[in-house]
């Protein structure tokens, strides 16, 4: 056991790729990230478990589930360029808490927006999105 210790955290990849060596290592750790986006992305979406019982479901399951994978990485990828640096279950928090009611006051209907945590905060100026406004009239 002593003598299989040195290998700890070595590992060997065999590519047909014409890559160098420390790109293909990268590549091959951020599957991990894929892999927790995925299981992320079902839980966020209470996707688990779902029995298909044809291809076309099975086929829009795994669209939708890789578009929200696309659009969390891209969110990600814009807090970073931002310097924001927190944790995904924090954005998530901030953006579950964000809600909208639909209110009646003297006879006009407006759409009151809850107060947004800075988390949601920047996540929506991060996506490009414009901010909703507090209260709004219909």
């Amino acid at each position: 056991m002593t003598g299989e210790a040195r290998f700890d955290g070595i590992w060997v990849l065999r590519t047909n790729t014409a890559y160098p060596a420390a790109t293909v290592a990268v590549q091959y750790k951020r599957l991990w990230m894929v892999e927790a986006m995925i299981r992320t992305t079902k839980a966020i979406l209470e996707t688990r478990p779902i029995y298909h019982k044809c291809d076309a479901t099975i086929r829009g399951h795994l669209v939708c589930s890789f578009l929200a994978l696309l659009l969390k990485a891209e969110l990600e990828k814009r807090l970073e360029a931002r310097g924001e640096a927190w944790e995904w279950a924090e954005v998530l928090r901030g953006l579950d808490n964000l809600q909208e009611v639909a209110a009646v006051f003297r006879g006009r209907r407006y759409l009151l927006r809850s107060q947004l945590t800075v988390h949601a905060h920047t996540a929506i100026r991060a996506a490009g999105v414009a901010v909703p406004p507090t209260i709004r009239a219909l």
